[in-house]
């Protein structure tokens, strides 16, 4: 149970999906009865019928930032950046024309302190310290930084997304439909799926939806690199939940009523702020809580989620929520049923 080779399993590499289906709710939707074990094929937009007029919905409002830039150095080479911490920097300088961000940085050579970087629109940079390819970069620009971003910057899609680059509907398709605050550098892919229709449907079924804020950040899609999963180490992520939030999710446990989580980063961020008395505290932090078989849940009831990669942390997580066993059981039955993986992929309601 908690060796990484546990965790593993083999997916035909046509199953990864490298577009979203042209209709956000009408991927498909494996269901998961953990009281049975029971597995159901489903359409997405069935949500509707699994849910109950008495669930809290709860959903993560982040939305991802056109943070990698592609430039070169004063030098010539390539040089190819995705921004870190758009949203949780108390560094930045005094000068509004400047911005000071942990960045991942790949080039030719690492570049040393002091290399000058050249971006378009007349963006420079320059790098003030760094390791291990991840390094403090500060960037002037002659205009609104958020509105040249919007511009001249790329969606971070994952490597496993395999086209020349990412493509124009990206800065749409790769947010939800609700996403609000900027500051993720991937989407909580699980609510991809969510339509505006659909969610006003699940409103008039009387299910409550409510918002956090967890800005998905780089630690989440870091490969575990132990054999022993025990031994792996979180990064910490930005969080916000309000006091409106956690008065909806407290009064349905008191009434006894489900708390539906939407992805792996609503569910961490709302076990992480459960504090010892069973109720979910408001407020912002860093959310470094790492979720594997063994852990015993305080707040999530049902998970909808996606199907994640092998030997992940995501992997783990819903291992801990349904079994370890059963979530690989029910991935082969996806395999079998040709479902699409990852990111852009179908989804899986655990119940």
């Amino acid at each position: 149970m908690f060796s990484l080779d546990d965790y593993d399993y083999i997916l035909p590499e046509k199953l990864i999906a490298q577009q979203p289906v042209a209709t956000r709710d009408e991927s498909r939707l494996l269901v998961l009865d953990r009281s049975g074990r029971k597995i159901a094929h489903r359409n997405f937009y069935e949500i509707e019928r699994l849910l109950e007029p008495s669930d809290v919905l709860v959903l993560n409002n982040t939305k991802v930032i056109p943070g990698r830039l592609q430039g070169h150095k004063d030098s010539g080479g390539k040089v190819e950046i995705l921004i870190l911490d758009y949203a949780a920097n108390p560094e930045q300088a005094t000068d509004p024309h400047e911005r000071v961000y942990q960045c991942l940085v790949k080039a030719s050579k690492p570049p040393k302190s002091g290399t000058r970087l050249r971006f378009e629109e007349n963006l420079t940079a320059e790098v003030l310290n760094g390791q291990k390819g991840i390094y403090k970069i500060r960037f002037h620009c002659e205009t609104d930084f958020e509105n040249l971003l919007k511009r001249i910057g790329h969606m971070p899609l994952p490597p496993y997304i395999r086209r020349d680059g990412a493509e124009i509907q990206d800065h749409t398709s790769y947010q939800t439909v609700y996403a609000h605050y900027p500051g993720a550098i991937a989407a909580p892919t699980a609510g991809l799926h969510f339509t505006p229709r659909l969610l006003d449907r699940l409103q008039a079924k009387e299910i409550t939806i409510v918002y956090i804020t967890l800005h998905v950040g780089y630690g989440t899609f870091l490969p575990v690199r132990v054999t022993d999963i025990r031994d792996h180490t979180m990064h910490a992520e930005w969080f916000s939940i309000s006091s409106e939030t956690a008065n909806s999710i407290n009064t349905a446990k008191a009434d006894g009523r489900r708390v539906v989580a939407v992805g792996t980063t609503c569910v961490r961020t709302l076990e992480h702020t459960t504090n010892p008395d069973c109720l979910i505290s408001p407020g912002t932090g860093a959310c470094d809580l790492y979720i594997y078989p063994g852990y015993q849940f305080k707040t999530v009831d049902a998970m909808l989620t996606n199907f994640h990669l092998p030997k992940s942390t995501l992997l783990m997580l819903v291992s801990a929520f349904a079994g370890r066993k059963e979530i690989l059981n029910a991935y082969q039955a996806a395999i079998k049923e040709q479902y699409r993986f990852y990111s852009y992929g179908d989804a899986m309601l655990i119940l």
